[in-house]
């Protein structure tokens, strides 16, 4: 299986008050497409940068990642900005619903920037929601809806861009465990039905648990 992530001693350090942070500090990593993959690792660990830099929401600083053979460094922004609308389906901790949206509007928002057909966006809005088990709900706001019906409108925004990757930050963090373990189980279920790349970055045992290969993190670096 041809890979869709290639790192090679990757490097990101931003800055903290007065200090230098080094979130990664050479990272090597080939992640092949269909992959179910979870990062684990302490807060502080990298996870985070190495999932945003997945997502082409932070900048490659230092070493080289290639998404599909294409180097990222070497792209100009609308090619990448291209991949972020199209083909990466981030799915964040804290949701990033728009409150005044209801679950369809907020699903299909980002599609109307896409210049995706009326028609069509009706169309895969319906399949998301559906897929998450909340088409009934369609038209709740987020603030009408639980957390975990939340969480799952933020998945099925990112469903419906049909991306070939999802990244998941600490998607069960907010959650408690039994609605977590549905979160998850959801994602899973995605994974094995439409064979899209999944990465789920957590700290969670139980995230653990379900996804049988992990690529730990500790301090910036791969750990064994």
């Amino acid at each position: 299986m041809p890979n869709l992530y290639e790192l090679k001693d990757v490097r990101f350090r931003y800055r903290l008050g007065k200090f230098d942070v080094d979130a990664l500090r050479g990272v090597t990593l080939d992640v092949a497409e269909g992959a179910l993959i979870c990062l684990k690792g302490p807060s502080g660990s990298g996870k985070t940068t190495l999932l945003n830099l997945l997502g082409i929401i932070e900048p490659v600083q230092e070493g080289a990642l290639s998404f599909e053979g294409k180097q990222l460094r070497a792209l100009t922004e609308p090619e990448r900005n291209k991949l972020r609308r199209f083909d990466i389906g981030y799915v964040f901790q804290q949701f990033h619903l728009i409150p005044v949206l209801s679950a369809e509007e907020n699903v299909g928002f980002f599609l109307r920037r896409h210049e995706i057909s009326a028609d069509e966006r009706r169309g895969r809005v319906e399949a998301a929601l559906r897929a998450v088990g909340l088409l009934d709900q369609r038209r709740q706001r987020p603030l009408e809806m639980s957390g975990g019906q939340r969480q799952r409108v933020a998945i099925a925004r990112a469903l419906a861009k049909h991306p070939r990757v999802i990244l998941a930050d600490e998607p069960t963090a907010s959650l408690d465990q039994a609605t977590g373990k549905t979160i998850l189980e959801l994602l899973l279920k995605l994974h094995a039905e439409s064979n899209v790349t999944v990465i789920v970055s957590s700290h969670d045992p139980m995230v653990h648990s379900l996804i049988p290969t992990h690529i730990a993190l500790r301090d910036g670096l791969l750990a064994a």
